[in-house]
């Protein structure tokens, strides 16, 4: 699937992101927002960076998110992180 993050096009693909994030240790979740890939949840700034090669402050939470949802990831507000 083609989206742009940080005014880059990507092509990516939900398996190529999962074979991406596979050794990866979470983060502890801070942020906004945070995704569920695997059996983990990964802030998605962190998935962002990894799936990107970017800096973190090169793009939004949003625009990640926007790309993993379509992709058919779950992501999760931090409304239901807390309680």
């Amino acid at each position: 699937m083609r989206c742009v993050i940080a005014r880059f096009p990507f092509d990516l693909v939900k398996s190529e992101v999962e074979q991406s994030m596979q050794g990866v240790q979470p983060e502890p979740v801070s942020g906004v927002v945070s995704v569920t890939i695997g059996d983990r949840v990964y802030p998605v700034k962190q998935v962002g960076e990894v799936i990107t090669r970017q800096d973190r402050r090169d793009f939004t939470a949003a625009e990640v998110e926007k790309a993993l949802v379509r992709l058919g990831f779950t992501c999760h507000s931090a409304a239901v992180q807390l309680g």
